[in-house]
């Protein structure tokens, strides 16, 4: 057990988020795709995406869609959403204060007007 004068020790030499950042894991629940990005207002956000680059969720509160989930892009620009078809449980989870996050791992041009970008799921465990 590590007594709390040496954690402050410790936590004086280095910063909280280096000590605390190794015991943030995330837990893989779902591929899917975003959806929407053909009403994007701002289509040039797409052309920044790349594999492997994290998205942000954020929950919208939407006439449409009680459970819609935003994506946004690194630089904070809207890209899309979660499906609709697959949105429930991870709305569910974040009014529940869990941290979700998504990961691009697939972007393909489908017509001049179009690109499907597949994405996966992860949730944030600290």
């Amino acid at each position: 057990m590590i007594k709390n004068d040496a954690l402050a020790a410790v936590s004086a030499e280095k910063d909280l988020g280096a000590i605390i950042k190794p015991l943030v894991s995330e837990i893989h629940l779902f591929d899917t795709y975003v959806a929407g990005t053909s009403h994007l207002s701002d289509k040039s956000v797409l052309e920044t995406l790349t594999g492997g680059c994290t998205l942000t969720l954020r929950r919208e509160d939407n006439k449409f869609d009680e459970m819609a989930i935003l994506l946004f892009a690194p630089d904070g620009r809207k890209v899309g959403y979660i499906p609709r078809r697959d949105n429930l449980i991870f709305a569910r989870l974040m009014d529940a204060g869990k941290l979700l996050t998504a990961k691009v791992t697939e972007i393909k041009p489908r017509t001049s007007d179009f690109m499907q970008i597949s994405i996966s799921i992860y949730l944030v465990d600290i």
